[in-house]
């Protein structure tokens, strides 16, 4: 009698190599299958921009001409902070849902490259994240612009720091997700994950002023007061020049810690069970 065992190959069935882009693919049909990604994404927009008219309206009345136009009307800080929040929890639930539903052992068992797999979800939280961004800081922009002109204060995108706070303000969301995608790797809770962001992005930042150069030094390294500083189109007050950011060391701030997160998540996940 044959036994079932003579009759299977024993040759083991071999596919194609895993490419970066069918991960791309893979990663992208998984969030675009969560209801909840539009329409927090969706809310998100009309709530900054939203905030971007009201805080416009409020200030508009003090504003005599274009000289007088600050990008803090366009991006009042309390609607990016719930940008960030919502950027970062996002970033997180792209990976800590895996982990809680147990998908994850699922995805490394086809894809064993599991630094791989991290890449392409940074990668694809990236593109959706800076595509919100700029629809975001592109819409605040017009939305405070068409408040101004009405009273003849607003100013071309050409006026000194405007564009400067557009791009810092459209890049602000991709980073914010790439560090909770981080965190989330990290700690895989989603409870933790979501407090650590918290405290990372906004509680953490004004525990440190610029009284101190220390301190200073610390508040400078933060996401939130690189944003702050990129989006201010005026000269901080001479007298404080030495404890004061700067831009070019703002924008290695933006660099820097979604780089980090990274990359630390990479070299984690590579060396830690599922």
């Amino acid at each position: 009698m044959t036994t079932l065992a003579s009759v299977l190959p024993t040759t083991p069935v071999t596919g194609p190599p895993t490419r970066f882009r069918d991960l791309l693919a893979c990663e992208w049909i998984k969030m675009r299958s969560l209801r909840s990604t539009p329409w927090t994404i969706a809310l998100t927009v009309l709530f900054v921009i939203g905030s971007s008219a009201v805080a416009t309206l409020a200030d508009s009345a003090a504003r005599s001409g274009p000289a007088d136009f600050l990008p803090y009307d366009a991006y009042p800080p309390a609607g990016y902070w719930t940008l960030m929040l919502v950027a970062g929890s996002i970033g997180a639930l792209t990976v800590v849902s895996e982990y809680s539903s147990g998908l994850i052992r699922t995805t490394t068992v086809a894809v064993p490259a599991r630094g791989s797999v991290v890449l392409a979800k940074a990668a694809v939280t990236a593109m959706l994240w800076t595509a919100a961004g700029t629809v975001i800081s592109t819409g605040s922009f017009l939305v405070s612009q068409a408040v101004l002109s009405a009273r003849h204060a607003g100013v071309p995108l050409t006026h000194p720091g405007v564009f400067r706070a557009l791009v810092a303000s459209a890049l602000l969301a991709p980073v914010c997700a790439l560090i909770g995608l981080g965190l989330g790797v990290l700690l895989r809770h989603s409870a933790a994950t979501m407090l650590a962001g918290v405290f990372t992005l906004l509680m953490l930042p004004p525990m440190f002023t610029e009284s101190d150069r220390w301190s200073a030094a610390v508040n400078h390294a933060m996401v939130s007061t690189a944003w702050k500083r990129l989006v201010q189109n005026w000269q901080p007050d001479p007298g404080s020049l030495g404890h004061a950011a700067t831009v070019p060391g703002s924008w290695i701030v933006y660099g820097l810690w979604p780089l980090i997160a990274v990359v630390l998540a990479v070299l984690v996940v590579r060396h830690r069970d599922v």
